[in-house]
């Protein structure tokens, strides 16, 4: 296909850091420095190594080490210019304005370049504004709810070759790679943002029977043992058997925005065990769509999954066995673990606007797991799923 490559338009970055500042003006924070990957992308509409300054009032500042020259293409920000040497940062800063107070991403940032900030940037005392720039980017835009339309779109191209594709006897990392080889001819960018610390992620997650309920470092309900040591999560060298769930979930991601879904898939029928907890995911899935409307709360519509799962005896495997996780759904945008964050006894508070993928999954050790993922956004109406691909059990 041809790949549509996006440029964020002067306008939606404008109105973003307008209203980031209003955040800053309400924290009494005279303007913030933007370094991460993430969050440089959000603001100027590139990703190269910079650092963005955003003053409380005015125009911001991108100040480019590398490239400077994609950064002049990609970014439609007024003001871009080079950063020879760090040394040069505090002058840039103070000749925008001489802030008391400069944020700083701190859930991100490293300890040795925040003391090296500190350092450079004095008189000026650092806050965190990670909270701030999380909230604002929490609420999508039309423009770029469209650009998840397209990464769904994509993904519909993907799960749609898998039934092609799966066979007894092949690895899970060979299914895999085929599967991921779509993605990439269709534009997907290969790397998948993750915020958490010591977080990683690939395209995904492809794993079968036992090493579903393998349990892995990755703060999300489906473990998998991986290709080795090194990255102990998702596919791994067991072969695909009969009877036995196949789960595909994966996120799609186009011009850096991405969804997050998964199907399951099986070579023969799956016992009734597998089938009836895929209809209680199906009912979770069901129910919290039609609560999910603005304002409501995030908490209560995580006890609504558990009601649903102790109704059917299934609480003890929702989301995990031993170590389970605590969230039925998960903000996703530019990175996966965006926020809101539907999960146990966290007050979040549904806006329209706010992204997310919801997940019932049931875990159930040694034997496999089970379950569907979608990405859905709050409307004035309640949610629309974006994402999509028939949810039956898919029996090959």
């Amino acid at each position: 296909m041809d790949i549509d490559t996006q440029y964020t338009p002067q306008s939606e970055l404008s109105d973003r850091i307008t209203r980031f500042q209003k955040r800053l003006k309400s924290s009494a924070i005279d303007g913030a420095l933007i370094i991460q990957k993430a969050d440089l992308y959000y603001f100027s509409g590139t990703a190269q190594n910079a650092h963005l300054y955003i003053p409380a009032e005015g125009e911001p500042l991108l100040m480019v080490k590398k490239s400077l020259r994609r950064a002049l293409t990609e970014s439609a920000l007024k003001n871009i210019v080079p950063l020879h040497s760090l040394k040069d940062l505090r002058e840039r800063i103070f000749s925008i304005n001489k802030p008391e107070k400069i944020g700083l991403e701190m859930d991100v940032i490293p300890a040795r370049m925040f003391l090296n900030y500190q350092k450079m940037l004095v008189p000026s005392q650092m806050k965190d504004i990670s909270d701030a720039v999380r909230q604002v980017r929490m609420i999508k835009s039309p423009y770029e709810i469209g650009l998840i339309r397209k990464s769904a779109d994509l993904n519909f191209t993907m799960f749609s070759e898998a039934p092609n594709i799966i066979r007894e006897g092949m690895t899970e990392v060979e299914i895999a790679g085929l599967l991921e080889a779509i993605y990439r001819r269709n534009g997907h960018q290969g790397a998948c943002r993750v915020r958490g610390f010591n977080s990683e992620l690939y395209y995904g997650h492809l794993a079968s029977g036992w090493n579903l309920s393998y349990p892995s470092f990755f703060d999300g309900p489906i473990g998998g043992t991986g290709a080795n040591p090194s990255y102990p999560q998702g596919a791994g060298p067991k072969k695909i058997g009969r009877n036995e769930p196949i789960m595909l979930d994966y996120a799609g991601i186009l011009n850096g925005y991405i969804v997050d879904q998964a199907r399951m898939f099986s070579i023969g029928p799956l016992s009734d065990k597998f089938v009836a907890a895929y209809e209680v995911a199906l009912k979770i899935k069901t129910q919290i769509a039609r609560q999910a409307i603005p304002g409501a709360n995030g908490k209560d519509l995580y006890e609504t999954a558990h009601e649903i799962a102790a109704e059917s005896g299934l609480a003890e495997y929702l989301m995990g066995y031993e170590e389970r996780v605590s969230f039925i759904a998960h903000g996703v945008g530019i990175e996966l673990d965006e926020l809101p964050v539907v999960a146990k006894d966290l007050d979040m508070t549904l806006e329209a606007g706010m992204v997310f993928a919801l997940e019932p999954k049931f875990i159930f050790p040694e034997e496999g797991a089970i379950g569907i993922e979608d990405t859905f956004v709050v409307t004035e109406k309640g949610l629309e799923q974006l994402t999509y691909f028939d949810e039956a059990l898919h029996v090959l």
